[in-house]
């Protein structure tokens, strides 16, 4: 018997428009754990596991980008094997829920269940540790990154936008793309959960790298959190945008690591907080801007 979940489930609701109301079937996004087991083949026992909730589909590049984000693994051949295994020996069903991964040298220094995730806005981690503790990892500045005209920046929402698919159906996930510096979207990915979606991005690009070698811009559907910085800088991918606002740390990230940090992103308007050199506006002639001049009212964000 396959217990697989897909990505999407029906729900039958009642809905509600004025006057009267009526019961009709709908589409909700799946919501589902998923326990990832690291371990480095020398004991039956993993070394360390992490549930994450999440959506279905792409569930070892969420591994493998997950991995990758937390400093666990910092190259594609440090992966074995990745399988998914079943449960606890009373329910025989394979759920598709447990993925084991087997890692040649893993690096476990100062992990513990409790340590073992991504920093977050609200696990009460200083910033000024978080940026030390990137830099500790062995994480550099990102120098590389071609320069990206103002044309593809504006594009940037609808090529994610248009290929949400499952957002299109459901209305409830969140979406991340990976884009070359000329405009070609490489790979999308959607989750309920925003760190997921970027994390089977980088867990996609970690597994395949020839075709991602181009990747140049991650473009993500919400604001900009310290995570989505972090996780740029660990994935080497040069500039980030986003259709919302910055946090402070994302852009002290992004500064000190060398990434191009672009908010706001709505239409022809954006803001630049870092890395201005890597793109190319229309009124700056042949060379990339060094320094913007003061954004006029209306690209600013509300005070």
């Amino acid at each position: 018997m396959d217990g697989r979940k897909g990505s999407k489930s029906r729900a039958r609701i009642t809905a509600v428009a004025g006057d009267p109301a009526w019961q009709q079937s709908d589409w909700l996004a799946t919501e589902e754990p998923l326990e990832i087991r690291i371990s480095d083949g020398a004991s039956l026992d993993p070394l360390l596991t992490h549930v994450t909730m999440r959506t279905p589909g792409a569930d070892f590049e969420l591994a493998a980008g997950f991995l990758l984000a937390e400093g666990v693994i910092r190259r594609p051949e440090q992966i074995r094997q990745m399988e998914f295994c079943v449960g606890p020996a009373a329910t025989a069903v394979q759920q598709y829920n447990i993925i084991s991964v087997e890692v040649i040298d893993p690096d476990m220094r100062g992990r513990t269940d409790a340590y073992f995730r991504t920093a977050v806005s609200a696990c009460g981690v200083c910033g000024k540790a978080s940026l030390e503790e990137l830099s500790l990892r062995g994480v550099e500045p990102v120098t590389a990154g071609a320069e990206i005209d103002q044309s593809v920046i504006e594009r940037l929402p609808i090529l994610l936008r248009e290929r949400q698919a499952l957002f299109d159906i459901t209305g409830g996930l969140h979406g991340a793309a990976l884009v070359t510096c000329s405009g070609v979207v490489l790979a999308v990915r959607e989750d309920v959960g925003r760190h997921n979606a970027v994390d089977k991005l980088l867990g996609w690009a970690l597994l395949n790298p020839k075709p991602a070698a181009e990747r140049a811009i991650l473009m993500v559907s919400g604001r900009l959190s310290y995570e989505w910085a972090q996780k740029a800088a660990v994935g080497r991918i040069p500039v980030l945008a986003g259709v919302s606002a910055p946090s402070s740390l994302a852009v002290d990230l992004a500064r000190e690591f060398g990434l191009t940090l672009i908010g706001f992103l709505r239409g022809d308007s954006f803001n630049i907080y870092s890395g201005h050199q890597r793109v190319r506006l229309r009124n700056s002639g042949d060379q990339p801007a060094t320094a913007l001049p003061p954004a006029p009212s209306q690209r600013r964000s509300p005070a």
